[in-house]
């Protein structure tokens, strides 16, 4: 039985074999494939280091050959390698290519996996997603025969070498640096690129292992990064962390642990009045500073709808607290952990201080994204619950300046914020809070945590 679960707002996402089966990704397959044939019929596909990703490739290859497509493979790749695709030619084959599936779990668990769609250079998901899951679960029975033929290409090396040559000035840039790849899919290319870059570096966990034995590749939470910080407590100078795709960076230095919204402002600072979309996740600091010199603009939270508020408003930069980076400024406008490693490289060959930048920001105190659990089909119940609560709240619950509901709710207090948004990737409610003081950024996430319990208890 096919579930809707599976489609969520970004990508399609379940757990292998009970979610994704020989099944449901052959379906999968053939209905995304019946889409691809119009705009063209070639399609690209990668896959990440999870054990099942190989065998997820084969059923998805019978569903789109079924189509009728043209099934390009480019093999074990990062998640940027596979957008890559869509920009450039593939030098054995003579058709352009029309669209792009990763298969990868990402940051979640082993046990999970996925497709993150692109067609005709722009995201496949929300509205588009949820009605080819209807129309998956519609034809559920439908048999479709193994069909695994593919042709290779190497987009792999076209994206090492593309990298290389535009980062090319940073050869044997006097930096120690170093990665942790978590035995994610970065330590396909990283390697490559910077040992003819001749930088001095030291790669932990390069090897992808898709049970990941060393710790998961989620660099968002802070036990995750304890190895590369132990190594930067020596002779390194700076670190970067990555998911298990490669589409999320952490970048670290001596002092701090820098995040995304963060990143943007040191990002954007060398642009000249550039346009920056944010998520509602992302700090005051980071909407006000960017304010100074550029245009930043407040948005939802995910890759797909980034990608499309960028290329409305031409912006130069986006970017996510958990450290997707997106550059549109000397790039292609997608996410990509590897290309905003260098991107920062350049930032410091050039001059800058990170941690003097940094420190010179003012000084708000927030709170890491905090996970409330809770259940696939309760979570967008209790938004709902909590956004009746919020029109009418306890009298004495801190004075409200408004509310923004772009993506959640973003409750603007009189000295900061408090955000409560569900997640659409997992069963939890993702919480933050700012504000000028510790006492009330507590206050803050006390008070509305109360809310949500309510909310709870009212579905």
């Amino acid at each position: 039985m096919i579930t809707t679960s599976i489609f969520r707002e970004y990508d399609i996402r379940g757990i292998y074999p009970h979610e994704l089966n020989e099944q449901s990704v052959k379906l999968i397959g053939y209905f995304l494939g019946l889409k691809i044939k119009k705009l063209g019929g070639v399609i690209a596909i990668g896959y990440d280091a999870r054990t099942h990703s190989p065998i997820l490739r084969d059923y998805l290859a019978s569903g789109l050959n079924k189509a009728g497509c043209m099934v390009l493979d480019m093999g074990m790749v990062a998640t940027p390698v596979n957008y890559f695709a869509n920009f450039v030619q593939p030098k054995n084959v003579d058709s352009p290519v029309n669209a792009s599936i990763m298969i990868t779990g990402s940051h979640n668990p082993s046990e999970y996996n996925g497709f993150k769609i692109t067609m005709n250079k722009k995201p496949f998901f929300g509205e588009d997603i949820y009605a080819l899951g209807d129309e998956i679960i519609s034809n559920q029975d439908m048999y479709i025969e193994d069909n695994t033929a593919t042709t290779f290409i190497d987009t792999k090396n076209d994206y090492i070498n593309f990298i290389i040559e535009h980062f090319s000035h940073l050869k044997e840039m006097d930096k120690k640096i170093i990665l942790d790849c978590g035995n994610g899919v970065a330590g396909t290319v990283i390697a490559d690129i910077f040992d003819a870059l001749k930088l001095d570096y030291k790669a932990l966990f390069a090897e992808p292992d898709g049970k990941f034995p060393n710790h998961h590749p989620d660099p968002t939470e802070e036990h995750n990064l304890a190895d590369i910080k132990r190594e930067l407590q020596g002779e390194f100078e700076i670190g970067f962390a990555y998911d298990g795709d490669a589409d999320r960076i952490a970048v670290l230095t001596k002092k701090h642990n820098i995040k995304g919204d963060i990143l943007a402002i040191l990002l954007s600072s060398k642009m000249g009045n550039p346009t920056v979309i944010g998520e509602v996740k992302c700090s005051s600091v980071m909407y006000d500073t960017i304010n100074q010199y550029g245009t930043a603009v407040m948005y939802k939270t995910g890759h797909s709808n980034l990608k499309v508020k960028m290329k409305e408003l031409n912006a130069q930069l986006a970017c996510e607290v958990s450290g997707h980076v997106f550059f549109s400024d000397r790039y292609f406008g997608y996410d990509d952990a590897i290309y905003a490693t260098l991107r920062v490289l350049e930032l410091i060959k050039n001059g800058m201080d990170l941690d003097a930048e940094i420190e010179k920001l003012p000084k708000l105190f927030s709170t890491e994204e905090i996970k409330v659990e809770t259940t696939e089909n309760e979570k967008f119940a209790i938004m709902e619950q909590l956004k009746i609560l919020l029109q009418n709240p306890p009298v004495d619950f801190p004075t409200i300046k408004n509310i923004i509901d772009v993506d959640g709710v973003r409750v603007n207090f009189t000295d900061g914020w408090g955000l409560v948004r569900a997640s659409n990737t997992t069963p939890v409610l993702v919480t933050r809070f700012e504000s000028t003081s510790d006492e009330s950024a507590k206050l803050y996430e006390e008070e509305i945590n109360r809310l949500i319990l309510q909310a709870k208890e009212m579905i």
